[in-house]
């Protein structure tokens, strides 16, 4: 399963870990993504996204299908979801 926002395009990251002594190990800094499902009232159906934090709070503020549309609109690939 792979860690990548559907909306926003976001991915993993690598970074180091520093210990006390400035020792330097890589480690990866994971988005945080949550499974979420959506219903859409402009075609009447659920859609389930994985989507991360940022992105659910630009939904609540714009709504799902417009923030979907503007993403779409960017280049975005939805995974075959057509809207």
């Amino acid at each position: 399963m792979s860690k990548v926002c559907e909306l926003t395009g976001k991915r993993p990251i690598t970074g180091n870990n520093v210990s006390h002594s400035n020792r330097k190990t890589k480690r990866r800094f994971l988005p945080n993504l949550q499974k979420k499902r959506f219903f859409i009232p402009e075609l009447g159906k659920w859609i389930t996204l994985k989507v991360s934090t940022s992105a659910l709070r630009n939904i609540n503020k714009l709504g799902v299908y417009a923030y979907v549309k503007k993403m779409q609109k960017k280049g975005a690939d939805l995974g075959g979801l057509k809207l």
